[in-house]
């Protein structure tokens, strides 16, 4: 059976030269299958909103349909969470859901997922919680650190539970890192670990063992790979639910606390 982590291995497809950075240092330019992979998930989007918005009808075609629904998934989110400034901060949500939904569906299709790189996730979770922080500070000034005083709690409490409050808003990058990145590649794994055992059996490596596992083995990849479509899919629903809650954090920071 194939090692199922070969799968997340980052491979050099084009290399180039090295260049040195200031306090960086040396930083290797080649250009990789994850480069690839978040290439083709790029151009994909790009082309899927060019080909839903360009031929536009009153009456919608079915990706037409597709793109609007999607569009008016995320518009009704942001609106409902964060509130009558939503429009502002949509534009943001729904390009990091699609780009993030992009791959993980390419990776359903291509010989590697790039949401499965913790490098990646990591990004996508930095930008975010960048984003939180400097709309905090722009909008509510040093009355940002009221997010860290909650004045539901008891007088007493409050420095306790501020110092929680403080330590979780620093862990919000770090779990919209690992949920995209433990979700994408748990399912990868196991995927690749029932693929081999239907593989095995195939080839005949098992014996006649191998007509008992290749029932069980098939109808798990099968099982497995419809589950691995809606994961790619709630994962990307569920960056872009958080990153719209830690935002209206910030945002309707007066009325939440």
């Amino acid at each position: 059976m194939a090692d199922p982590l070969h799968q997340f291995q980052v491979q050099k497809i084009v290399d180039l030269p090295d260049v040195t950075l200031p306090v960086v240092g040396t930083v290797d330019l080649a250009f990789t299958n994850s480069h690839l992979a978040m290439t083709i998930a790029f151009v994909a989007v790009v082309g899927f909103l060019f080909l839903v918005t360009s031929g536009a009808k009153v009456v919608p075609g079915r990706l037409q349909a597709v793109g609007e629904t999607l569009f008016g998934m995320i518009d009704g989110m942001t609106n409902s969470i964060i509130g009558h400034e939503g429009k502002k901060y949509f534009p943001f949500v729904f390009t990091i859901f699609l780009f993030i939904l992009g791959m993980n569906l390419l990776g359903m299709f291509l010989s590697f997922t790039a949401t499965s790189q913790l490098a990646v996730t990591a990004t996508f979770g930095l930008i975010t919680f960048g984003l939180v922080v400097i709309i905090g500070i722009v909008k509510n000034g040093a009355g940002f650190l009221k997010l860290f005083w909650p004045t539901g709690a008891p007088l007493v409490m409050r420095p306790v539970v501020g110092l929680i409050e403080f330590f979780s808003f620093l862990l919000r990058p770090i779990t919209l890192t690992l949920r995209l990145f433990g979700n994408m590649m748990g399912g990868h794994i196991a995927l690749k670990v029932f693929a081999g055992f239907v593989a095995t059996a195939v080839v005949g490596a098992a014996g006649w063992f191998g007509l008992l596992i290749f029932p069980l083995a098939m109808g798990m990849t099968i099982g497995l790979t419809a589950l691995e479509f809606l994961v790619a899919f709630l994962q990307a629903f569920v960056f872009a639910v958080l990153t719209c809650i830690y935002l209206n954090d910030v945002v309707n920071l007066d009325h939440a606390h």
